[in-house]
């Protein structure tokens, strides 16, 4: 599994939202490309980076800090945020960015996600928010009827073969993840998963490896890096990565 850490944009800045409420942010970075650089030094591998300003708005507003985050590191970036029609996903590749990621375009407009999925393969991702057992869109301020494993596979059969699933009610929260709806969308599909959400400590993700589910590709973590809860390579290190040796919690500070 490969660690992802998360670089949320709003109005320029590296925050972190609570349970997606736009109302409870906590900047960390006042450049997000300084967060880029912090993690790819770190040994990541990969960066999931979300223009929140996009989610909202319903079209990306932070493609020049993406272009630049893509100039400044040497590893792939997936990116998501306001891709809502086939020009702004364009736009998004224009970038450098090696993914990207689908949320409420995929679940309003299968057809486009269709689309796109076509002429972009394994490019395309579609996040799936989960906020009470219902798929949320809207950069996750409102719900929709259809529960994720209903979603995805109406999805998969469009040609989607990755997902990254988040439940909202436990995000930046740092309590720990929600095993067992991910256990429940995974047994529901043999596409590629990424989760995000509650991830608080390498406790956290020994759980998630403990599982051992076999389209569980990798884990996106965000509050918990940017408070030092824990590390890029000791992360990567419990998920089975490059890195050697027993990873351990970070001592107190």
């Amino acid at each position: 599994m490969i660690l992802y850490p998360a670089i949320d944009i709003r109005d320029g800045r590296t925050v972190r939202l609570v349970q997606g409420d736009y109302e409870r942010e906590t900047a960390y970075d006042d450049d997000p490309v300084v967060a880029a650089r912090r993690w790819a030094d770190d040994g990541a591998r990969w960066l999931h980076v979300v223009d929140l300003d996009g989610a909202r708005a319903g079209e990306p507003r932070n493609l020049e800090h993406v272009q630049r985050i893509v100039a400044a590191v040497d590893i792939p970036i997936q990116f998501g945020g306001g891709l809502r029609d086939s020009g702004k996903v364009e736009e998004a590749i224009a970038t450098g960015v090696e993914r990207v990621v689908l949320g409420t375009a995929a679940v309003r407009d299968p057809e486009l996600a269709e689309a796109v999925a076509a002429a972009h393969g394994d490019r395309v991702v579609v996040s799936l928010d989960a906020r009470g057992g219902k798929v949320a869109a809207e950069g996750w301020t409102e719900s929709s009827e259809l529960t994720p494993e209903d979603a995805l596979a109406a999805l998969s059969e469009r040609g989607i073969d990755r997902f990254v699933f988040t439940p909202v009610d436990v995000d930046g929260l740092m309590e720990g993840p929600d095993l067992d709806s991910l256990r429940a969308l995974a047994g529901s599909t043999e596409a590629e998963l990424i989760y995000s959400g509650g991830v608080g400590s390498l406790d956290d993700l020994r759980a998630l490896a403990s599982l051992e589910l076999k389209n569980l590709d990798g884990v996106i973590v965000g509050r918990a890096l940017y408070e030092r809860r824990l590390t890029v390579t000791d992360g990567q290190a419990v998920m089975g990565g490059d890195s050697a040796g027993e990873a351990e919690e970070p001592p107190d500070s």
